[in-house]
C-alpha cells in the first residue's frame, strides 16, 4: 500500500489505485492551503511540506541534510496517515483541531503525536485539513521548532 518514489510526482502517481483519489485530493487541498515559504519535497523518503534550506539552511536538527519538515502525507498498510508537527508542538492547535475534527466527519479521530490515521476514504475532512495548514506561517513554525526542539 506505500507509493514509493524519488520526486513528488512519482510517489503521486506510485499509489495503490483505491489510494490515488483520496491521497491526490489531500494533497491537492494541502498545497492549496499551504502557506508561502513551506514546499511539498521528499523527506524522509516520503511526501512532505517542508521549510526548504534556502529559508532555514541548518535543516532538522536530527538530520541537517534533510529541510526543517513541518507536515507530511503517507499511504500506509490500512490508512492514509497525515502528519502536522505543528499539533504535536502546538497545544492550544492540538486542542483546536481535536475540537473542530467531529464537526467535519462521523469518522473517529485516529490520532497519535503527530501522525492522524485516515481508515475510511470516503470520509477524510478535506476543508479542516485545508484550514489546519493556515493555522501557522513558516516563521511561527521555525520560532516553535526553535523553542521546543533544537538545542
Amino acid at each position: 500500500m506505500k507509493a514509493s518514489g524519488n520526486t513528488v510526482e512519482e510517489i503521486l502517481t506510485n499509489l495503490p489505485e483505491d489510494r490515488k483519489e483520496p491521497f491526490n485530493k489531500l494533497h491537492e487541498v494541502i498545497i492549496s492551503n499551504l502557506p508561502k515559504g513551506f514546499e511539498a519535497a521528499i523527506s524522509y523518503g516520503g511526501l512532505g511540506y517542508v521549510v526548504p534550506h534556502s529559508i532555514y539552511p541548518d535543516g532538522y536538527h536530527c538530520k541537517p541534510i534533510e529541510p526543517l519538515p513541518f507536515a507530511g502525507l503517507a499511504s500506509q498498510k490500512n490508512s492514509i496517515n497525515f502528519y502536522h508537527m505543528g499539533i504535536y508542538a502546538d497545544p492550544k492547535l492540538y486542542a483546536w483541531f481535536v475540537e473542530e475534527y467531529p464537526k467535519h466527519t462521523k469518522q473517529k479521530l485516529d490520532i497519535g503525536k503527530s501522525c492522524i490515521r485516515f481508515k475510511k476514504m470516503n470520509d477524510i475532512p478535506y476543508q479542516l485539513i485545508g484550514e489546519l495548514m493556515t493555522k501557522m506561517s513558516v516563521k511561527d513554525w521555525i520560532q516553535l521548532y526553535e523553542t521546543n526542539y533544537k538545542k
